[in-house]
């Protein structure tokens, strides 16, 4: 039966790779990389034990048996140096540490030429993954070396296209460019000859001339997105000389492995037929925070909340790797049906583009989460298959997450379906209240701007530049965030008694206080003062910037709420205003009103819209490629 190398043995040099060496490599002594050798070789520097079970390095055998058609499994080791031990180590269900399989082992003396390692890995129905050791008498180099896969059948035919979509990030996109050209169509690997990159530059400040080539296609765009960019993207793969087969989605502000993209192809290509229309999702991993897994997959929750699929991970550690690999996602979420596959890694089949549609014009925000739910694939997750990206908590942004999340997610429940037991008002609902009760005026007025852009029907997002303009309009529209001296001006010139920025840490920040039972029956009869029995409050308190915090003992009877950025050190200062909080209340009432006599008819305009929004004819057209 045919064989493919199927992942490299990697090691990397970047800092990441400095900073969680255990993701790829745990070990008594250093891995360095051999900057005198010109076959890319690395050096295990001293004697000790280095053991590659790894998130990069251990090979995920449960997963390969189940979606491929692998029948055996091999390491290929390139060794030359000291005396050096070589065995087979494996992890099932309940492993904590790698299980080494004494039946798979290899004994090279020391020698200054290359000697090469080839063993058949074991493989019992216990093992999630499947790792090696080196023990060494002394410094011993590797390269070339890999695991291979034996197969039944024929490997499929695939082409791959990369997709991203990027708006002035010029530092992430070139270095990733850098990296698809020297590592994976500067290489001898199958994957050279058959993939192609789409870079949508929706900001328009690349190099065209400079970055593109045979293989690397820099786009030129209007700013319609990350939705449109991608859209962009999936157009550009279908029209292609030879067209592809699949379609890897990925954002531009993130770090990746061509390791991991390579993995990605050769894994398509020995898909079974069962499998054929999956998507295969690459894990985020927290780029302040390069061991901790953020989200691997997500689902949608009963409110139209995005959440992760799994529960935090940290990938330095043996048992979250087995883990990582096992999960079994809980009834709640299979039942539910909502789960979706994020664009800042996803590979998508041309087929379930075409059986599905394109896309909705969005702009940004649950673009990815309604697609993965409209199609409704089979999502495949591996080890080894990632990006890393900074954490959300990190770039809040209440234009996205007032104004972006609240219009998408009532415009997809409508248009296709998406989430269709989610309690959508309900949500609305708590997140003006939120805002109101922290005095977030501006931020609860763009959930009403969304709500109301929702409310105008089908016709008002399908025209060119709508998205754009209204993306805009709520970035004008939300609360202006100021440098830290500005905000302590602002607090002398309300005369805010006792406030000092150099003495608020983020232990303070963070912090909150009990309520009484008193307190918090009057905080939710008054909404903290400002209706039925409205007060004026008194001093003031610090909070988190993020939206979806409620630090409801601190707030309570407060005159004055400093809200702090502390990651971006910038901050606003919020000041009780009854009379705006009732003329935001009406409105609400006013628009949930119409809401209630309309829906309806905007259901079936939402729906018989659906066609057109997600069609090529329409797309080209938006995007002015017609």
């Amino acid at each position: 039966m045919p064989t493919m190398k199927f992942a490299n043995i990697l090691l990397e040099r970047n800092p990441r790779s400095l900073s969680y060496p255990s993701l790829y490599c745990k070990a008594d002594g250093p891995v360095i990389e051999d900057e005198a050798a010109t076959d890319g070789s690395w050096l295990l520097y001293t004697k000790g034990e280095y053991d590659f079970s790894t998130y990069f390095n251990s090979l995920s055998v449960q997963k390969l048996r189940k979606y491929t058609n692998a029948t055996k499994f091999f390491l290929h080791l390139e060794l030359k140096g000291a005396a050096a031990h070589v065995i087979e180590t494996k992890g099932g269900v309940f492993s904590a540490h790698p299980e080494p399989v004494e039946s798979v082992t290899a004994d090279l003396p020391a020698s200054d030429d290359w000697q090469s390692v080839d063993l058949e890995l074991e493989v019992d129905e216990d093992a999630v993954i499947v790792g090696f050791t080196i023990t060494t008498d002394g410094q011993v180099a590797i390269r070339n070396s890999c695991y291979s896969l034996e197969y039944t059948g024929e490997a499929r035919p695939i082409e791959l296209a990369l997709a991203t979509a990027t708006f002035k990030k010029e530092s992430f996109i070139e270095r990733n460019i850098g990296l698809v050209k020297s590592q994976i169509l500067a290489s001898d690997e199958d994957i050279a000859n058959h993939f192609h990159m789409y870079v949508i530059d929706n900001g328009r400040t690349l190099d065209v001339d400079k970055l593109s080539d045979e293989h690397v296609t820099v786009r030129p765009n209007q700013n319609v997105g990350g939705a449109g960019g991608f859209t962009r993207g999936m157009i550009e793969a279908m029209g292609q000389e030879v067209p592809a087969t699949n379609i890897l989605l990925m954002d531009d502000d993130v770090a990746v492995s061509p390791e991991s993209i390579k993995r990605t192809y050769n894994l398509l290509r020995l898909l079974k037929p069962e499998y054929h229309d999956a998507m295969i999702s690459g894990a985020m991993l927290n780029y302040e925070i390069g061991e901790d897994q953020w989200e691997d997959t997500g689902w949608m929750t009963d409110r139209g909340a995005c959440r992760p699929a799994k529960p935090p991970l940290r990938l330095t550690q043996f048992e979250d790797i087995v883990y990582n690999e096992c999960f079994r996602m809980p009834k709640d979420i299979l039942k539910r049906k909502q789960r979706y596959a994020a664009w800042w890694y996803c590979c998508i089949p041309i087929s379930v583009i075409k059986e599905n549609g394109l896309p909705l014009p969005y702009f940004v925000r649950l673009d990815d989460a309604e697609y993965g739910v409209r199609c409704g694939k089979e999502f495949i997750t591996m080890n080894g298959l990632c990006i890393w990206h900074m954490a959300f908590h990190l770039r809040y942004n209440a234009a996205v997450e007032r104004y972006q999340t609240t219009r998408n997610g009532f415009i997809a429940h409508c248009t296709t379906g998406f989430d269709p037991d989610a309690d959508l008002l309900a949500e609305l609902h708590n997140n003006i209240r939120l805002e109101l009760k922290k005095f977030g005026y501006e931020n609860a007025e763009l959930c009403l701007d969304a709500f109301e852009d929702f409310l105008k029907g089908p016709k008002f997002i399908a025209q060119p530049g709508a998205a754009e303009k209204a993306f805009m309009d709520a970035n004008k529209h939300k609360e202006k965030l100021v440098s830290f001296p500005e905000v302590q001006q602002r607090a002398e010139e309300l005369g805010i008694d006792g406030f000092d920025l150099s003495q608020i840490d983020r232990q303070l920040v963070d912090g909150d206080k009990p309520r009484t039972r008193l307190e918090r029956l009057e905080d939710y009869v008054t909404n903290n003062g400002q209706r039925f029995f409205k007060y004026e409050g008194e001093g003031y308190a610090v909070i988190p910037v993020l939206g979806w915090l409620y630090p409801a003992g601190a707030i309570h009877n407060k005159k004055y709420l400093i809200v702090i950025d502390w990651y971006n050190k910038k901050g606003a200062v919020r000041v009780k205003d009854p009379e705006r909080y009732s003329a935001i209340v009406k409105r609400y009432e006013r628009d949930l009103k119409y809401y209630k006599k309309n829906i309806e008819r905007l259901r079936r305009e939402y729906s018989a819209a659906r066609a057109e929004l997600t069609s090529v004819k329409y797309w080209k057209h938006y995007l002015n490629m017609d």
